[in-house]
């Protein structure tokens, strides 16, 4: 059964990226080889800082976007744990 995930990156910058992806480090390497969203293609490196594991990609993408609607407070407060 496929696992699905939720993921922040934090950027070069110091911003943080949140996706979707199947595999987790397959993600950071497309991203760090420039292939991966717009946004992060000018902040490289990224490194995958947080993730959350769904069953469903419809439940993962819920998440994420609940995510992206976060504060950077409460994002690096997900971080921290």
């Amino acid at each position: 059964m496929q696992k699905h995930y939720v993921y922040l990156a934090r950027c070069s910058d110091d911003t943080l990226y949140c996706g979707y992806t199947t595999d987790l480090a397959k993600r950071e390497q497309t991203h760090n080889e420039g292939k991966g969203a717009k946004y992060t293609r000018a902040r490289l490196p990224v490194r995958v800082v947080y993730s959350e594991e769904f069953a469903t990609r419809s439940e993962a993408q819920q998440r994420e976007y609940a995510i992206k609607k976060l504060s950077r407070k409460e994002k690096e407060e997900l971080i921290e744990g």
